[in-house]
């Protein structure tokens, strides 16, 4: 969340109705409202779903593979196109691109909301993505075009706050809306946004673009990026459900092979690769890099089940599981500022190797709450130890990140960084919904067997595995047979649960490994192209 830096690479800028050290000052106000918004919009969206899948789950019949898809179709090319959308805008505009992304994103949310089946919402949501990969990095780069130096940095810092507040806003209230209404309001909440944007971006914003505008787009690169992680998303997500050995499984599982092989040699050879793999080299950027892979992957896989558990295991409502991460937010607010100056007072390492070890502590104590626990002596100690990681993490990251490499580059660095965090996301959630289908399933089947279930009602709950916590019971059992059946459903996601947080917790440990291993043994910075 606190990855997103400065996407759109060079700030050397062509500026069109800009004054040399930046935009007329009318227009920086209406330049960092129109970042704000639009950027929200991509922000909410990523934390409401997650609330709002328990109910898509039910009301379009989707197993618990195709609510995943929901989620990973708009990640995945959010990930994979994200830095080709900061090069377009630097090569045909940032006002444009940004415009034509947040229009895209308006209209796929409408798709979203008027979806009669869970295939055509996947195929919207991968629009979505589409939409957000243009917007995103263009929010950041209109605020840097718009602002001088010297007052760019205090701009940057509101669009910072304004996304903390949407952050922990977005959640709640698309809770609510759930709750009170249709999930379907979840998405049709980013249309009067986006119409506000357009407005201010149409009347309010001056066009600008990179200096690097002519420098070319590394098209094969995006596709490349797009082909290894769907593969590998793919292959990962139907395994369950179509077995390792289908050949669709199989062709996607070379796919993502080809796809990463591809991808390395032509950002080798091309001549400006969306990630130049000659940063990776940078000691700091590297370490700062693979940290962010391992953390990240904990974080977004992790924080993905988390909403499922208290919805579907623990029963809690989608307005509270919203409100539930609201500690986890505040406290990376709040800390936000004093963690910024750890680098300055320790250097990058110590502040990189106690937050992921600290982060680490969080996510084993999510492993304690069992069925039926309080939140708030079951889920808020982690949340809150978990959020204190994060705090004295993500601010020297990002500054360890920026500081790698010459402010020349410091776009294309934090733009890389980002799309590390979102590609670790994605590949998280698939990865451990195979470790989450094993443990359930090796789970429920004891308990059916302790419970002394009839084979009728087996059978009945074997046709239901797919749904995971949301499984439906057997008609027409009697109240106690039902509720221990229940029980056992719940056990078995709160033990698949348990081993999705433990891997969790041992990311987090490898990470701050990493730091100690890599951070702060630099070699000199690599010149410039």
């Amino acid at each position: 969340m606190s990855q997103i830096g400065k996407l759109a690479g060079d700030d050397t800028l062509i500026r069109h109705g800009c004054e040399s050290a930046g935009c007329a000052p009318a227009a920086r106000p209406w330049v960092l409202a129109a970042a704000i918004i639009g950027s929200s919009m991509a922000f909410i969206d990523g934390t409401v779903v997650n609330v709002a899948l328990p109910a898509i789950q039910s009301d379009l019949h989707a197993t618990a593979f195709q609510a995943q898809w929901v989620v990973e179709s708009y990640a995945l090319f959010l990930a994979a196109l994200l830095l080709a959308g900061g090069a377009l805008g630097d090569r045909f505009g940032r006002r444009r691109i940004f415009a034509i992304g947040v229009a895209i994103f308006a209209l796929a949310s409408i798709a979203c909301a008027l979806a009669g089946d869970v295939r055509q919402l996947i195929l919207a949501r991968a629009v979505q993505g589409v939409g957000g990969a243009l917007l995103v990095p263009g929010s950041l780069a209109l605020i840097s075009a718009a602002f001088p130096e010297k007052e760019r940095g205090r701009a940057i810092g509101t669009w910072s706050g304004a996304s903390g507040i949407t952050a922990a806003i977005g959640p709640v209230l698309g809770g609510f809306l759930v709750d009170r209404f249709s999930w379907t309001w979840a998405f049709l909440i980013n249309v009067p946004m986006a119409i506000a944007v357009l407005l201010i971006a149409w009347r309010h914003v001056p066009e600008s673009r990179g200096g690097g505008a002519s420098a070319g787009l590394d098209l094969p690169g995006a596709a490349l990026a797009t082909v290894a992680l769907g593969g590998i998303v793919y292959a990962f997500i139907e395994a369950p459900t179509q077995g390792w050995g289908s050949h669709a499984v199989q062709a996607a599982i070379a796919a993502g092979i080809f796809g990463s092989i591809a991808f390395v040699m032509v950002e080798q050879r091309v001549r400006a690769p969306m990630l130049p793999l000659s940063l990776m080299r940078i000691g700091n950027f590297g370490g700062a890099n693979l940290l962010t892979l391992l953390l990240y992957a904990a974080l977004g896989g992790g924080l993905y089940f988390f909403p499922l558990n208290l919805i579907q295991v623990q029963g809690y409502s989608a307005t509270v599981a919203g409100a539930a991460l609201l500690p986890f937010i505040l406290i990376l607010f709040a800390l936000s500022r004093w963690a910024g100056q750890l680098v300055d007072r320790f250097g990058p390492r110590l502040p990189l190797v106690v937050g992921p070890a600290i982060a680490a502590a969080g996510f084993a104590l999510f492993m304690v709450p069992g069925v039926g626990a309080s939140y708030w002596t079951g889920f808020f100690p982690a949340v809150v130890v978990l959020g204190l990681g994060m705090a004295v993490t993500v601010a020297p990251l990002t500054t360890t990140v920026m500081n790698a490499v010459g402010p020349e580059r410091a776009g294309i660095a934090s733009g890389v960084n980002n799309a590390v965090s979102r590609a670790a996301s994605v590949l998280a959630i698939a990865v451990f919904a195979v470790v989450m289908a094993w443990a359930f399933d090796a789970r429920l089947a004891q308990a059916l067997r302790e419970i002394g279930a009839s084979a009728q009602s087996v059978a009945f709950i074997e046709t239901q595995r797919s749904q995971l916590a949301g499984a439906a019971l057997p008609p027409g059992v009697d109240e106690a047979t039902a509720q221990a059946l229940r029980q056992a459903v719940n056990a078995a996601f709160v033990s698949g649960f348990r081993w999705v947080m433990g891997i969790c917790a041992a990311l987090a440990l490898a990470s701050a490994w990493s730091a100690w291993v890599l951070i702060g043994r630099a070699p000199p910075i690599l010149p410039s192209r």
